[in-house]
């Protein structure tokens, strides 16, 4: 018998990295850490969340939310889903600046959990935990 090669090193690395992100997508929650704009202690919620290109996306049903308010005041964040715990930048997607953005994501989530309005946060991991 004769062996096969299986694949290059960074296909292996690929097929590994799209069978994490599959096994992420089926997650149904993700973990929010922000910092209390008031208080400067760590806060957590549990969150339905989306996954698109890389990136994390969660929906506040108010714009007036305290996590919402906290990442206004600090975009820093740590985020806890799948097993995996790693540091991101949140983002507000202001549906008037990116349509496209805030109707995909919204889509997404509608076709998850049935429901998806609201604003938009894009939450994008850093680097380093892109690469592990």
């Amino acid at each position: 018998m004769i062996a096969k090669p299986v694949g290059s090193p960074g296909e292996l690395v690929s097929r590994e990295r799209e069978n994490a992100a599959h096994d992420i997508v089926r997650e149904q929650y993700l973990y929010l850490t922000t910092r209390g704009r008031k208080s400067g202690r760590s806060r957590e919620i549990e969150i339905w969340f989306t996954h698109r290109d890389g990136r994390f996306y969660i929906i506040a049903e108010y714009a007036t939310s305290d996590w919402v308010q906290n990442i206004r005041t600090d975009p820093a964040v740590r985020v806890r889903v799948g097993g995996k715990t790693f540091s991101a930048r949140a983002r507000i997607i202001l549906a008037e600046k990116d349509l496209d953005l805030n109707r995909a994501v919204h889509d997404l989530s509608r076709k998850k959990y049935g429901w998806g309005d609201g604003l938009v946060v894009e939450l994008t991991p850093d680097e380093a935990a892109q690469t592990t």
